[in-house]
This record gives structure tokens, sequence and C-alpha cells, in this order.
């Protein structure tokens, strides 16, 4: 395996930190969508360049690295990379590309992180679905064209259908968050979905998750490693009794403390998306490194607060946006307890060794 970045993709992530850092945040997914960062991963076929994960992985780590906010990981890798991969809905994924159309999907539902039988249930009815039930961990749901739902059809099994927000019956809430980005909460009351809006069965819902998985890992990889650099920064400067804090023996410890945290988190989130672009099975690394944000990353953010003393306390550094954000990822990707009850799953079922 050689998870060595080509010329494609190094050149990706250098323009993804230049547009960062040249555009603020009102601006910033317009900013994205100029500079073809959005279409990288999408298919040729819709006008994107067909890098798939591998190139949204990418854009998402830079993007963490600067707890920059953005629709990329709900439009691309939820809604995007999900459609594409089940070859659904082309003339949606050409207005992404076009137009920067937002899409997302909801991956929870109340006490049930990422459902592989969903309890939304979508009743046959005129051709099409009524669909009702509530769902969660919607990101930017608020702004989407489109949102990705998971459902049990009546009769059928699972499916994932596409939803217009729109339409009579939806309710889009947002939910309190640490930060801007926190996700959504689904109301979904009867509505009614055309026979056309189904983009698959079973297969597409785990697609999808997998896929989840895969973009929120790389964006806690990138948040670990910026809040990682912020932190360095702020020890080599800081001045204490004559010294700088850097050379002081706890701080060092507690820098490599959170140094070993960010290079498993990279390596786990760089074998994941490895994976899944490769089409492997990817075997318990999704939750292993779901499992890592879930944990590890918010608390190696607290000991990068803690080494900025009275600074870490303060709202307006640039630490607190990485804080809030990696709070708001832990939440979306189910939590610790959820990931290690996935993890056992998979053994149970045999699909590991």
């Amino acid at each position: 395996m050689d998870f060595t970045l080509d010329a494609t993709l190094r050149d990706a992530a250098e323009l993804t930190a230049l547009v960062v850092e040249r555009s603020g945040d009102d601006a910033r997914w317009a900013a994205l969508t100029d500079a073809g960062l959005v279409e990288l991963a999408l298919p040729v076929e819709v006008g994107g360049d067909g890098l798939g994960l591998a190139g949204a992985a990418v854009v998402l780590t830079e993007l963490g690295r600067r707890a920059a906010c953005t629709p990329f990981y709900a439009t691309v890798a939820l809604g995007g990379l999900t459609l594409a991969r089940c070859g659904a809905a082309a003339p949606l994924l050409g207005r992404v590309v076009e137009d920067g159309v937002i899409l997302t999907a909801a991956l929870h539902e109340p006490s049930a992180p990422f459902p592989a039988a969903p309890r939304t249930v979508a009743t046959a009815k005129d051709g099409g679905y009524s669909v009702s039930g509530v769902k969660l961990g919607a990101p930017d749901a608020g702004t989407a064209e489109r949102i990705l739902v998971p459902v049990t059809r009546d009769p059928g099994g699972p499916a994932l259908l596409l939803v217009d927000p729109s339409a009579p019956g939806v309710r889009v809430a947002p939910v309190p968050g640490a930060g801007p980005n926190a996700p959504f909460r689904l109301s979904l009351d009867a509505v009614q979905v055309p026979a056309d809006a189904l983009v698959g069965g079973a297969d597409a819902i785990a697609e999808l998750y997998r896929l989840a998985m895969g973009g929120a890992v790389s964006y806690g990889d990138g948040l670990l490693a910026g809040a990682l650099a912020l932190t360095t920064a702020h020890v080599a400067s800081r001045q204490q009794f004559g010294r700088s804090l850097a050379t002081f023996q706890a701080v060092a410890q507690q820098v490599a403390d959170v140094y070993l945290a960010s290079r498993t988190l990279h390596l786990l989130a760089t074998s994941t998306v490895w994976r899944l672009q490769t089409g492997l099975d990817p075997g318990t690394d999704p939750e292993v490194a779901a499992y890592w944000v879930a944990t590890e990353l918010p608390a190696a953010i607290g000991i990068c607060h803690h080494l900025h003393g009275g600074l870490g306390l303060d709202r307006d550094y640039p630490l607190h946006r990485f804080s809030a954000a990696a709070s708001d990822l832990a939440r979306l990707v189910g939590g610790a307890d959820s990931t290690l009850d996935r993890v056992g799953a998979r053994y149970l079922e045999g699909k590991c060794s």
C-alpha cells in the first residue's frame, strides 16, 4: 500500500489552503466552487475530475487544518459521492459542479446512529412513497437543495431516497451545537416522494455511511493537525521564567501526547480513505477512526487549550474554532459507544479477522 499523494492531490491540497486563507466564512463555499475544488471528486460524466473520495479527503483535511466550516463535507462526501457511486441523479450532480448547489444526508435517528434498518418509514402510495419519521445528523440541511434519507420501505425493506426539503410535510430545524456547523434535525410527516427519487436499497445506505465516515475522519485528521500546529507555534514563542515554554519537560510531554494522537488519527483516516477509494473491504478501519475522532480528538484539543494557558480561554483566539468543530464532529460520527458497538458487530458477523 502506498499512501503518498500524487501531484494532482498535492496541488489540490495547496489550492484548498490558498482558497481558505483568501476567503471569509460567508464566501468560502463559492470560492471553493469557483476554484474547481467541489468538482474534484465528482464523476467526469457530470463535469467533475473523477478523483473520488481521495480527492474529497484531501480537501476536507485542509479545511480541517484551518477549522473552516463549509458545506463541502455534506455536498461532496455525503451527497455527491453517494449519488455518483449509486449511479443516480446525474443532472443534480451537474448542478453541484456548475452552480454549487448544496446536498446533504440525514445520517442518524433518535438514539440510533447510522441505522441499517431505519425507523423512518416510506409507504408505497400513488406511484411513489409517503415518508414519515425523524432524522438527525443532517449537516447543512438548512441550505440543501436535496437530502438523502435512509428509510424502510413498506413493503420493500431498507432504501435510500432523495427528498426535497421544501416539500410539504418536511421540517428542518437546527440542533444546538458547539459550533456554527452543527447538524440539523429533519422531521417528515407524510411527505410525498416520487418513485424516481429512489437512489438504491440497503447497499446504497451502507455506501452512504462508509462515505460519511471516510469524509468525517479526514476532516478530523485536519482538525487535530491544525490544533497541534497552532499549539506548537505558541509554546515555541511563549516565554516563561526567561525560557521558551517548549523547553519545559512537562510541556514537551503533553505536546508529544497530542502528536501521537494526531499521527494515529492520520494513519487511520488515510487507511480508511485508501481502502474505500480502491474498493477494498475497509474492515473496522472506519469505526476505529471514528472512535478516535469521538474520544481522542476532543481530549487532545483539550490538552492544546491547557498548553495555551489563559489564551486558550479566549473565544476570539482561533483554537476555539477547532474545539467547537471537534465536538460537533464527535457527535456526527455517532459517539464512542456507538462506534465500539459497530466494531463488535463486524467481528460477530465474521467480517474481520
